[in-house]
């Protein structure tokens, strides 16, 4: 187990909190159209594909022993970037996803839709050991705190190596800007907690924690 930086987010870039309000919670929740290809203030404000995986697999191929004939699955795969990109820089390795709403499925890639399901994080359909590696990016801490413990014991069971990022913070300030700027992340600890509960549900696999600092946010 060891902390591990993909370098998905820019530290150069920086970002502007203005803080959410209840209402672009709410509207974010309902995990549809609106969250991905609404308005900005309540998600992505138009989540489309733009390669940038394609700069970060090397790195998880590298370390994972990824090949052709591995067995990837990734937990919460959105509209399937990142499984699109791996098929065509690794052909032939099986990739499967799983969301826990419809919404970027019925609107994912159309090169690896058929690969995507519907199911909770926490009650993966899956065999124990099915996977040679799971990828769990900014997914599991939008449930609970006990839906989030089960869905790392579930990462654990059914992957032989794993890699998931948190929302966390180690300082007040850096958690209160956290809350401002996240839209559905519910489970955000400080850090040595996140240490302590991968303890307390067995989790073995790599982590990177999603901060304040690492996102580079500052107050608007």
């Amino acid at each position: 187990m060891a902390l591990f930086d993909i370098g998905y987010f820019n530290p150069n870039t920086e970002r502007k909190v203005a803080k959410r309000t209840l209402a672009n919670k709410l509207a974010a929740w309902r995990l549809d159209e609106e969250y991905y290809d609404g308005a900005r203030e309540n998600g992505y404000g138009g989540f489309a594909y733009d390669g940038r995986w394609k700069t970060i697999i090397p790195r998880l191929i590298e370390r994972y022993g990824l090949t052709p004939e591995s067995r990837v699955l990734e937990v919460g795969c959105k509209k399937g970037f990142f499984l699109h990109d791996l098929k065509e820089m690794l052909p032939g390795i099986t990739a499967k996803g799983v969301e826990n709403h419809p919404y970027p499925i019925e609107h994912g890639m159309e090169s690896v839709r058929s690969n995507m399901i519907l199911a909770p994080y926490q009650d993966l359909p899956f065999e124990d050991g099915s996977f040679d590696f799971v990828l769990a990016f900014s997914s599991v801490y939008m449930l609970h705190l006990g839906d989030t413990a089960q869905a790392l014991r579930e990462i654990s069971r059914v992957g032989r190596q794993s890699y998931v990022t948190l929302g966390a913070y180690r300082t007040p300030a850096d958690r209160d800007l956290f809350l401002d700027w996240t839209l559905i992340g519910t489970t955000i600890l400080h850090t040595d907690e996140w240490l302590e509960l991968f303890e307390a549900v067995g989790y073995r696999g790599d982590y990177y924690f999603t901060t304040a600092e690492s996102l580079n946010l500052k107050a608007g």
